[in-house]
């Protein structure tokens, strides 16, 4: 029998070790680069990574120049911005992959005049003493909503864990089961109020909950009677549901605070543009909801945020509890999101300065005026593309007008000897990545999220695709 000990070397043992590999002559280009401290971590992870492949036999083993030559290249990718500017072509408006509501001209310039220096963050400039780091918001949001109240936290999921903590922890909070909801993401109703430390008490059946069922489930530990919007799917048929202004005079008869999630938030009626009804926040407070929250980057067009208003008695105690430093905005957030709710002050300007409520009221004829143009753009001098302009459906996204599709145009790109997913693959690893959607094989770029200005840059990275294919 063999000695156990005359068993050859495992083939991975051969590989050089790391600071054989630093002294070589082959890395020295790599300290031009990148510090040396640098260098050793990016070559010790593809000496990691060698080491996982214990099928490798002699002959694979990489040469030191090879080692050498993959640290470079993994050095060269930390150089690129991982999170960077992409075009949106899939036609879903509030993408959540792709940072929901783009900022407007007047967001952006205001994010970038506070980050480039210091901020009255919570400063009174008339004082001269602390104050309130909402003391932009506030008084916009209760001026366009006749709120008594507001704070900004940042998201909704935040939101609504800020308002169940403070006002129902211990004790139970009613919902309908029709409204027990999962958003993206996993969100849930029941597990945010199981977090914020109260006990979820179901009522009424999936599609029908009367007001009668809340009254009958009420008792002394009742905290909250919560009503949650809908926002990604709808329910129809054979249902009911208890409207707020009678869930509000509920809740007031037993001394109880009616909370409404309204998700998606709009601030204005969306129907005379064509879309949908969608509830919008003034609606709930003129209700008697006391508390209404809901996103600020989704209809209303803003940056991340979640926000609350409503009656002064349940708005103030959340301003001290201790979530809410945990969940506070920062300057440039609160900055880009003052912005965009001034804008609402001129609802007729509001529409044509936020970028979603512009891209929510383009009519057919703008989309395929815009699809035309970029046909033109990328037919010029290049044969090697073939598009064609067809109709398509887009989507508002986002949890907003659920099961709703937004008549839009979109241009199908053809490039021989292409896939529509590898055409779609290689924009999305240009510079800008376009983000398009494959459709019955083939690219399609929708035209109802790509902005008139984004057209002659989208034409130059299709040419780009197609010439790589040549």
């Amino acid at each position: 029998m063999p000695d156990k000990f005359d068993r050859a070397p495992h083939p991975l043992r051969a590989l050089p070790a790391i600071q054989k590999l630093l002294e070589a002559p082959e890395a020295a280009p790599l300290f031009a680069v990148a510090s040396p401290a640098a260098v050793t971590a990016t070559l010790r992870l593809v000496l990691a990574r060698l080491r996982t492949k214990s099928h490798q036999t002699p002959a694979a083993l990489p040469t030191i120049a090879a080692i050498v030559m993959e640290a470079a290249g993994l050095l060269d990718a930390q150089k690129t911005m991982i999170l960077r500017r992409t075009i949106n072509a899939t036609g879903i408006i509030l993408h959540t992959n792709l940072g929901r509501a783009p900022l407007g001209e007047d967001a952006q310039k205001a994010a970038i005049a506070v980050m480039q220096g210091y901020a009255n963050l919570e400063y009174d400039l008339h004082t001269g003493q602390r104050g309130s780091r909402t003391q932009g918001i506030e008084p916009v949001l209760c001026r366009l909503l006749g709120a008594e109240a507001a704070v900004a936290v940042n998201n909704n999921a935040a939101a609504m864990l800020l308002a169940l903590s403070a006002h129902a922890a211990g004790g139970e909070v009613l919902v309908s089961r029709g409204e027990l909801v999962e958003i993206g993401g996993g969100f849930r109703i029941p597990d945010i109020i199981r977090q914020g430390g109260a006990r979820l008490v179901e009522v009424g059946t999936t599609n029908k909950t009367r007001l009668a069922d809340y009254r009958s489930a009420i008792t002394p530990d009742t905290r909250v009677l919560l009503k949650v919007h809908q926002s990604n799917f709808r329910m129809v048929g054979f249902t009911a549901a208890a409207a707020a202004a009678e869930l509000a005079e509920l809740a007031h008869e037993f001394g109880l605070l009616l909370i409404e999630d309204l998700g998606s938030g709009t601030l204005v009626d969306l129907r005379p543009f064509g879309r949908s009804h969608e509830p919008t926040v003034g609606d709930s407070l003129a209700a008697g909801a006391d508390l209404v929250a809901f996103s600020g980057d989704k209809l209303l067009g803003g940056p991340q945020s979640g926000l609350l208003v409503g009656r002064a008695v349940a708005v103030d105690p959340l301003r001290g509890h201790p979530l809410m430093r945990a969940l506070r905005l920062d300057k440039i957030t609160l900055a880009a999101l003052e912005a965009t709710l001034r804008q609402y002050l001129d609802p007729s300007r509001a529409t044509a300065a936020i970028p979603v409520l512009r891209m929510l009221v383009q009519d057919a004829a703008v989309l395929r005026q815009r699809a035309e143009q970029l046909g033109r753009m990328i037919g010029v001098g290049d044969d090697a593309i073939v598009t064609r302009v067809v109709d398509s459906d887009g989507y508002a996204g986002g949890g907003s007008l659920p099961g709703e599709t937004i008549p839009s145009v979109a241009v199908t790109i053809g490039i021989a000897g292409m896939s529509g997913e590898t055409v779609a693959e290689t924009l999305r690893a240009g510079a800008p990545a376009v983000i398009c959607r494959v459709h019955h094989g083939a690219a399609l770029c929708d035209m109802l999220t790509v902005a008139d200005e984004e057209l002659p840059e989208l034409a130059a990275c299709l040419r780009q695709v197609a010439r790589a294919a040549s």
